[in-house]
């Protein structure tokens, strides 16, 4: 048998009221769960071009 966390589905459908406070549940976890970006707008991105290197080639050939 397979433990379960929290109420069976049974019990939380057995009224449409225990359905919409777990479907709160689920939203209000996914919510908390998802980092905000940064807010942050004075600050630039600083995004540095790397240059792509061969790491197959020998080091002779890379200079």
């Amino acid at each position: 048998m397979i433990s379960t966390l929290g109420p069976s589905m049974k019990t939380v459908f057995r009224s449409r009221w225990r359905a919409l406070w777990w479907a709160a549940g689920v939203l209000v976890t996914a919510y908390c769960a998802v980092p905000s970006p940064d807010d942050d707008a004075a600050k630039p991105a600083v995004h540095q071009r790397v240059q792509a290197t061969n790491p197959w080639a020998k080091d002779s050939a890379d200079k």
